[in-house]
């Protein structure tokens, strides 16, 4: 059964078939652009798949050409009204200033959304069509398989806006150390037989099968038992910490906050002026968006 959507529902949830929940990113007609209420809405969907002690596996899907085109940049964060939000993290209650009032939002909807999508206890698959670009990864990445379709592309584009890296910096552990340099200095697409290449990618398929195949994928994790499903996710999520990935993440989230701060003391800007992004609008809503 699907959940009744409304013209405000940015994100689905639905049950297609017994002990899988299909979440939906619906924002088409900004290619799924993230904006905070789409956010929020996205951590309640997985919050609401938790409590389902029915739903063994969960799929994260995109409605439209494009699964995401990453953060809103149209979206100014001074206007939005936090007061509509129930806070997960602690660093504030979204009512500070500043460098603080920058850093609590980014810990917030962004690393601090992604990391506890990753940190989900049951098995979670992403599928992929068309342009995912930096914030689209950040949705991506935290799921323990992706299945992409042909036609997908992927892009972070923040060295390119004056930023080391979007904030939930897995790239190392997705692409491998010099495919992520390379990546990250040229601000260049990879196409999905490339991510497959490198093993970021579970399956590639033809456009057309997408749903279809991600949905025959789900099914069998979910004939598994749940409880083990769990404990063999937090066992191999534990391997890679053990690598390193948290102190490497926090490293990186904090010279990302240190770009930030940079580009505003040189040019009054969150991103550097140059970039190609920031040449999408003349507005002063990049004068406070992160990447």
């Amino acid at each position: 059964m699907t959940t009744p959507a409304t013209t405000e529902d940015l994100v689905l949830y639905e049950t297609p078939v017994p002990h899988v929940a299909r979440v939906v990113l619906n924002r088409p007609r900004t290619r799924n652009a993230q904006n905070t209420q789409l956010l929020y809405e996205l951590n309640a969907a997985f919050d609401r798949a938790a409590q389902d002690d029915d739903i063994k596996v969960v799929i994260l899907a995109a409605n439209g050409k494009d699964f995401s085109s990453g953060h809103d940049l149209h979206e100014n964060p001074r206007e939005v009204d936090m007061s509509r939000y129930r806070p997960v993290g602690t660093w504030c209650g979204f009512g500070c200033a500043g460098a603080e009032a920058q850093m609590a939002r980014e810990k917030e909807i962004y690393i601090g959304f992604s990391e506890r999508w990753r940190n989900f206890a049951k098995p979670t698959i992403a599928a992929v069509q068309g342009k995912c670009i930096s914030g689209g990864l950040m949705l991506v990445w935290p799921c323990d398989l992706i299945i992409a379709a042909s036609d997908a592309q992927f892009l972070d584009n923040t060295v390119n806006m004056g930023l080391p890296g979007a904030e939930y910096f897995n790239h190392p552990w997705e692409l491998g150390v010099r495919k992520a340099k390379e990546l990250l200095f040229t601000s260049g697409w990879w196409s999905a037989d490339e991510a497959h290449r490198l093993g970021m990618v579970n399956h590639v398929v033809p456009p057309e099968e997408l749903q279809a195949f991600t949905l025959a994928m789900a099914e069998r994790i979910a004939r598994q038992p749940l409880f083990a499903l769990k404990t063999v996710k937090e066992a191999v999520n534990a391997a890679q910490d053990a690598q390193g990935r948290v102190n490497a993440m926090q490293t990186s989230f904090a010279l990302h906050q240190l770009g930030h701060a940079h580009n505003m003391q040189v040019f009054g800007l969150l991103i550097d002026p140059s970039s190609t992004a920031a040449g999408m609008s003349k507005s002063s809503t990049y004068a406070n968006k992160g990447d």
